[in-house]
Order: structure tokens, then sequence, then C-alpha cells
């Protein structure tokens, strides 16, 4: 167990981390803004399962491998990228569902499924990872995937009390606005926008 003032020091860092502005938490905000709360907070529980997986491979220095592969790196960045695309896709073509039961709703399985692969799909996670927890670690206090597990369930627990408090917050906004029809379709096109960005933002970063 790693000591209380390492353990202290690290979750502070990760709130900050996760108050700064990024794909993931812009993510959690646009969904929540478009579907509400409680369906934002199933798109964190999905980033943070992604989060979980992250955090394995970086205990099991599979991260490193990733890291080392510009083929892999590549391949799994595209494939991130193309699936915001397909949402921007979607977002754009969205009806408003407000006074429309037949317009079906995303299911919490879809939404959960839309943050983990969103999460999964991003290498720089891993890589990230794999720079910010040594930082934290010490081979002289215990085996280090041990230390490396320790600080992933922290940044976890993290990331899910701001990401938490973003989509409540979001989620909020979304009931002010009583979702009307013309509102929802603008707030769906934003939401376009953003995944486009998000993609772009994946493609061409380095």
């Amino acid at each position: 167990m790693l000591p209380i003032e390492i353990l202290s020091a690290f979750m502070l860092a990760a709130i900050l981390l996760g108050l700064s502005p990024g794909p993931d938490n812009i993510f959690v905000l646009t969904q929540s803004a478009v579907s509400g709360a409680r369906a934002g907070m199933m798109v964190v529980l999905g980033l943070c399962s992604g989060l979980v997986i992250h955090s394995i491979a970086v205990a099991l220095g599979l991260a490193a491998l990733i890291a080392a592969s510009a083929t892999a790196f590549t391949v799994i960045k595209f494939a991130g990228a193309g699936y915001l695309l397909f949402l921007a896709y979607k977002a754009f073509g969205a009806k408003a569902s407000s006074h429309d039961d037949d317009v079906p709703r995303l299911s919490g399985g879809q939404l959960y499924r839309r943050g983990f692969i969103m999460n999964i799909t991003n290498p720089k996670v891993a890589i990230f990872f794999l720079a910010f927890f040594p930082q934290f670690m010490k081979p002289t206090l215990g085996q280090l995937p041990m230390q490396a597990a320790q600080l992933g369930a922290l940044f976890i627990l993290a990331v899910f009390l701001v990401f938490g408090c973003i989509a409540l917050a979001a989620g909020s906004l979304s009931e002010l606005l009583n979702r009307s029809p013309k509102t929802e379709v603008w707030i769906n096109r934003v939401a376009g926008v953003v995944f486009v960005g998000l993609a772009a933002n994946i493609i061409f970063s380095k």
C-alpha cells in the first residue's frame, strides 16, 4: 500500500486533471446536455470502465508495447476518430423527440458503450498513464504492478467524481431548457460539431 501522502497528492492531481478541458469531459458534457443527467452518468460509467482496461494494461506493461508500435497506435487512434465521426453523423441526423414517443431514445447500455468505446480507443490515455503514474511510484515501496493498480483505482475514482458532477450540472441545464423540439435539434447539432472537433483533434494531434 502506498503511503497516504503519496495517495493524497495523486488524488489531488487526478482531480485537477479531470477538471482540465479534454475530450472525455467534453464528451460527458455534450451527452448530458443532449440526453440529460442520467444519460451522462451512463457515459461516465462507460468511460471509467475504459480506464479500468487502461489501468490493467499499464500494470501489465501492455501499454508500453502500444507506445512502441507506431502501427498499433495509429490503428487505434483512427478507430476512435472514426467512431466519433459516426456519432457526429447520428447527431446531425437526429430528430427532436421531446414530443414524439415513436422516436427511440438511446438506452443506458448504448450510452455506456459510447463512453467505453470513446475511452478504450484513445491510446493516449494509456500513454498518459505511463508518463503520469511513475511520478508517484517507488520501487522501494513494493511491486510496481500493484502500485500501478492502486493509482489506477484512485484515478478512476477521481474521474468518476469530477465527470459525475459535470454530468449532473449539464443534465440540469438540459432540463431547464425544457428540451423543446427546436432546442433539442440545435443541441444535437452542437453535439455533432463537438464530435467532429474531437475526431479532428485525434487525427491531427501528434
